[in-house]
């Protein structure tokens, strides 16, 4: 998953400044390693290489800058379109369930057909739709508020990564709808603010093409 990469173009980049490096760490043979110190902020260039997987995940949890630069730059992670559905399915169930008439079901063998049901089809694109206007706006906004113009696709790309992958957020929908209470619309309302919040760390680690 990390290492030093044998082209001259650097690929990675320093999760506390963001500047490019062409390696995490350099191997001194015989099991001697030692992490990359970043020429720009004297810093090791990826810390979290040494890290379990679980707290990087907690400090992305966290909505730390540091820890998405570590997922979007040095880590080789390709979920990003699995989890974009997986979240348009929760935020369709949750869309579903919130339809009057839908909540009165309580027999888990009626799930399936419900599942089948042209309510839960018309909520997933109303979601996919939304998600794509949302989506759109915000690359409007961020290229209006470029620095400079975008040097390749790939960067784009990285961009629309990022923006999937820090909405994981959404998959606290499915418990905060099953576990139903008095609070659920105020958890909802968290959940759409925790969602926002990890998207902005995200474009953080972006932040050398924007001018904020």
């Amino acid at each position: 998953m990390y290492g030093k990469h044998d082209s001259k173009k650097p690929i990675y980049r320093c999760i506390e400044c963001n500047e490019e490096s062409n390696e995490l760490y350099r191997d001194y043979k015989h099991g001697v390693l030692k992490i990359t110190i970043c020429k720009s902020c004297q810093k090791p260039v990826d810390k979290y290489i040494e890290y379990d997987p679980v707290i990087i995940l907690i400090n992305a949890m966290l909505c730390k800058a540091q820890a998405y630069r570590h997922i979007l730059f040095n880590a080789k992670i390709n979920i990003h379109g699995k989890l974009c559905m997986f979240c348009l399915l929760c935020e369709a169930y949750t869309r579903w369930r919130q339809l009057p008439g839908s909540s009165n079901h309580t027999d888990p063998e009626d799930f399936i057909r419900y599942a089948k049901e042209w309510d839960f089809y018309r909520m997933f694109g109303i979601a996919a739709l939304e998600q794509a206007a949302y989506l759109t706006g915000i690359f409007i906004v961020l290229f209006s508020a470029m620095l400079k113009p975008l040097k390749s696709g790939s960067e784009f790309a990285l961009l629309f990564k990022a923006l999937l992958l820090s909405s994981y957020g959404k998959l606290l929908l499915i418990p905060a709808v099953i576990w139903e209470h008095d609070y659920t619309p105020l958890c909802l309302r968290l959940i759409t603010l925790f969602v926002l919040t990890s998207n902005t760390q995200a474009i953080r680690g972006n932040t050398y093409h924007f001018c904020f």
